[in-house]
Parts: C-alpha cells; structure tokens; sequence
C-alpha cells in the first residue's frame, strides 16, 4: 500500500504493489463494509508479505494491509507477543 513516509526509509515493494493501482477506499473502507475485494488484491501481490510486515512494524491501526484487516492484524501482535 503506497504510504506518504517521510523518513529515508526505503520500501521497494511499493513500487510494485498491486494496490498502487486502486485509489485508497478500497483498502480503507468505511466502518462496517467489507474488506473481501481488498484482501483478494493483496492475495495477488508479490509485495503482501513485506506489506504485512510493514504493517505490523509500524503499528498501522487502520485499513487492509498485506491481505489482513485491523483485526487480524491485531490477533497477529498478540500472538506474536504471547509466543515471544
């Protein structure tokens, strides 16, 4: 998912990411509408991993990233912190 970052970091799967391709809504829908079409996308992304990666790195709260929504991502960090 294309990101405004305004550190040097580097994030090269971007460039290549499928959601480049779709405006922003699709991964950020609004409360309460499905998120199902957006983590086809990100299934079919060579970036998702890295994405998903990103994602969990930098604590992002909001929207769908590397094919999981806020919610799953969440799961993930506790599960994450439990096993580690």
């Amino acid at each position: 998912m294309p990101i405004n970052i305004t550190t040097t970091e580097e994030l090269p799967w971007q460039e290549t990411a499928l959601c480049a391709q779709a405006g922003p809504e699709f991964f950020f829908p609004a409360p309460g509408s499905s998120t199902r079409e957006a983590k086809q996308l990100c299934n079919a992304c060579e970036g998702r991993t890295a994405c998903l990666e990103y994602a969990l790195t930098h604590d992002e709260r909001f929207g769908v990233w590397g094919g999981l929504s806020e919610k799953e991502r969440e799961r993930m960090r506790r599960g994450r912190r439990d096993a580690g």
